[in-house]
């Protein structure tokens, strides 16, 4: 028997989504699920993430990502599923 279906997922989350503390939140989030990756601001104003994890919990990421913290205003979530790397160990933000 096998343990729970891991999943990845990398999000580009658009709008009013840097220096609002959506990295921040989302790495507490990321991290409150039990996730690994990262979230980093990218140099078009939207911000990107890469979660790896249970598929409940990822996908609970994902609904989070759609409104973000209470500063941020999200317009636009893109959503890609890719194949699960392994990645474990503690949620980043970058820069």
């Amino acid at each position: 028997m096998s343990g729970p279906t891991r999943v990845r997922v990398r999000l580009r989350v658009t709008g009013l989504v840097q220096g609002v503390f959506y990295r921040q939140s989302t790495a507490l989030e990321a991290a409150r699920l039990g996730l690994s990756g990262a979230v980093r601001n990218l140099s078009d104003g939207s911000v990107e993430v890469e979660a790896e994890g249970v598929r409940s919990a990822v996908e609970a990421l994902v609904a989070w990502c759609r409104r973000g913290p209470p500063s941020a205003r999200v317009e636009g979530l893109d959503v890609a599923w890719e194949p699960p790397t392994g990645q474990a160990g503690p949620f980043s933000v970058s820069r």
